[in-house]
């Protein structure tokens, strides 16, 4: 069993992947510095594609643009985050944990699988003999990766911009793509990540397609757990009574961009079934008993 996890590169990328968090949750620990986390989980992205890469030495242009595709999005990624971390303050996601030694290891050992986790199709591209024809999987895959990293990073630039700027502040964002998704850059995350596995699916066999559950865990994550639901959360207690927030909320797509007009007018029930407006992302949002209640009791407040 050993040898064959191990010319998967499995264990290797295990070893590598926990060591990698474990010296950043030192640091954190040690030196109370948190604002490397998004980082290390980045940039292990980037250590694991190349060392599989290069251990393996076969070379073939599927494992090189996959590792390639990979690179360009961890190292955008963790840079981004690193500037922008540095340029905030602290993350507030650690406030709870600074002092908790126990809550910050689950964290750490979290990122660990999930870095690990979804590496899996550019690892198993990488550790494989088999090497047949570019064909029209490899460049859907390719064409997903493009278009989602272009989402993810134009998102991220215009919410950088519009919070850096005095005039937004204590404001949700809405500009450019955030006016057509509430979480564009998670979206092309997403979507950069599925393309990743398609392209990654012209060379695997039997058990190897298990390497869905990398792109599986990240959306699974995103929606449920560490991505959406907490922005949502945080969002609602800070603007739930803000009348032009609800009408944001009620108009614009939670993660697929669409037309405000076009998600506006769809049935609740499409908006559930099919664009992942999951009630989860809605239950810190007041009632709208509540909020006749609070402009009753407030009618000096600005609501919009």
């Amino acid at each position: 069993m050993g040898t064959v996890i191990d010319s998967h590169f499995l264990a290797l990328t295990a070893i590598v992947t926990f060591g990698y968090q474990l010296l950043f949750f030192i640091i954190t620990a040690l030196l109370k510095f948190d604002k490397v986390t998004d980082f290390a989980g980045s940039t292990n992205f980037v250590i694991l594609s190349l060392l599989t890469l290069i251990l393996k030495g076969s070379w073939h242009m599927r494992q090189v643009v996959l590792s390639f595709l990979v690179v360009v999005w961890g190292l955008r990624l963790g840079l981004f985050l690193l500037m922008r971390i540095l340029n905030w303050g602290e993350d507030r996601r650690f406030d709870e944990m600074r002092s908790n030694l126990g809550k910050l290891a689950v964290f750490w050992i979290f990122q660990a699988i999930w870095v690990w986790t979804v590496s899996l199709p550019v690892t198993i591209v990488n550790a494989s003999d088999s090497d047949p024809d570019i064909e029209a999987r490899d460049i859907i895959g390719w064409i997903m990766w493009s278009i989602g990293i272009s989402i993810e990073a134009t998102a991220d630039q215009q919410k950088l911009i519009f919070k850096n700027s005095p005039d937004n502040r204590g404001k949700w964002c809405n500009a450019g793509l955030w006016g057509y998704s509430r979480h564009p850059n998670y979206f092309g995350e997403i979507f950069l990540w599925w393309g990743i596995f398609v392209a990654s699916t012209p060379v695997l066999d039997g058990a190897e397609w298990l390497v869905v559950l990398g792109p599986l865990s990240l959306t699974l994550l995103l929606l449920f757990v560490s991505g959406i639901p907490l922005l949502e959360e945080s969002g609602d207690k800070k603007y739930g009574n803000v009348a032009g927030y609800r009408h944001y909320k009620k108009t614009t797509s939670p993660l697929i961009p669409l037309p405000p007009v076009v998600y506006g007018s769809l049935p609740s029930w499409v908006k559930v079934a099919f664009l992942f407006e999951l009630p989860l992302y809605n239950r810190n949002l007041p009632k709208e008993e509540t909020l006749g209640w609070y402009r009753a009791g407030n009618p000096g407040t600005k609501m919009g």
